[in-house]
C-alpha cells in the first residue's frame, strides 16, 4: 500500500503550478514600465538632458522635469518584484527572496531622490543593492533537474549570470567619469529586469498541459528503492 501511494503523492505536488498568471504579467510589465518611464520622462527634459551619459536616475531627481514619472514607476515596479516573488514557486525561496530584495530596492531608489547636484548615500546604497541582487538572481534560479527547462539549467543560468556580472562591471566602470553612463544603466537594467519574465515563461511552458513529460533527476539508488518499494506494494 505505501509503494502504491507513493506515486500519487507525487503526481499531486507535480501538478501544484511552478508559476500563476499574475506572476507572469507582473514580471513581464517590470521592464516595460521601467523603459516606457524612462522614454516619457526623458522626452520631458530640456535639450541639455542625454540619455546617453546620464542616467535614470537624474530623471528622478530633484532637478528632473516632472519627475514623478519616474518615480512612481519605481514604486510600481517594486511592487510588481512582489508579485513575481509571490507567484514564481517553481524557484526556490532564495530566489523568490533575492525579488523581494529587488523590490524593496527599486522602493528605496525612488523614496531617496538624487539632488539636483551630486547623489545621496542612501539613494547610491539602494541602487547598489539592487544592481547586485538582480545580476546575481539567475544563479540562484538554475537546478539540476531532468524536469527544468534548457534555460533554466545550472550551466544556462551561470552563463546568464556571467552576462550579467560583466554589464554590471561594465556600469560601474561607466561610473567612473565615463561617457556612456545612461547608456550602460538603460541596457543592463532593460536586459536584468526582463530576465524573471523568462523565466515565468519557460515554466509556464515547461509545466502547461501540451508539455510533455519531463523525467525526475533521480539517483540509481533511489531508483532501485522505489522499485523495491513498489513490488512490496
Amino acid at each position: 500500500m505505501t509503494g502504491a501511494a507513493r506515486p500519487d503523492a507525487e503526481r499531486t505536488v507535480s501538478a501544484q503550478p511552478a508559476v500563476s498568471d499574475w506572476a507572469v504579467i507582473s514580471a513581464g510589465l517590470t521592464p516595460v514600465l521601467l523603459a516606457a518611464a524612462w522614454l516619457a520622462a526623458g522626452a520631458l527634459q530640456p535639450a541639455s538632458y542625454s540619455p546617453v551619459r546620464q542616467t535614470v536616475s537624474v530623471l528622478a531627481g530633484y532637478g528632473g522635469t516632472d519627475r514623478w514619472i519616474v518615480t512612481g514607476a519605481l514604486f510600481l515596479a517594486g511592487g510588481f518584484y512582489f508579485v513575481t516573488a509571490a507567484g514564481l514557486s517553481g524557484v526556490g525561496v532564495p530566489a523568490r527572496l533575492l525579488l523581494v530584495v529587488a523590490g524593496l530596492s527599486s522602493i528605496g531608489i525612488a523614496a531617496s531622490p538624487e539632488p539636483a547636484g551630486g547623489s545621496t548615500p542612501q539613494h547610491v546604497a539602494w541602487a547598489v543593492l539592487g544592481a547586485v541582487t538582480i545580476a546575481i538572481w539567475p544563479a540562484f534560479v538554475g537546478r539540476r533537474s531532468l524536469s527544468r527547462p534548457l534555460i533554466l539549467s545550472v550551466y544556462s543560468t551561470a552563463l546568464v549570470t556571467a552576462l550579467f556580472v560583466a554589464l554590471l562591471g561594465w556600469l560601474v566602470i561607466e561610473t567612473q567619469g565615463g561617457s556612456v553612463l545612461g547608456l550602460a544603466e538603460r541596457l543592463t537594467s532593460g536586459i536584468q529586469t526582463s530576465w524573471p519574465f523568462i523565466v515565468a515563461i519557460a515554466l509556464r511552458r515547461a509545466t502547461s498541459p501540451g508539455a510533455p513529460a519531463a523525467a525526475e533527476a533521480i539517483s540509481p539508488d533511489e531508483d532501485n528503492a522505489r522499485r523495491r518499494a513498489g513490488s512490496r506494494g
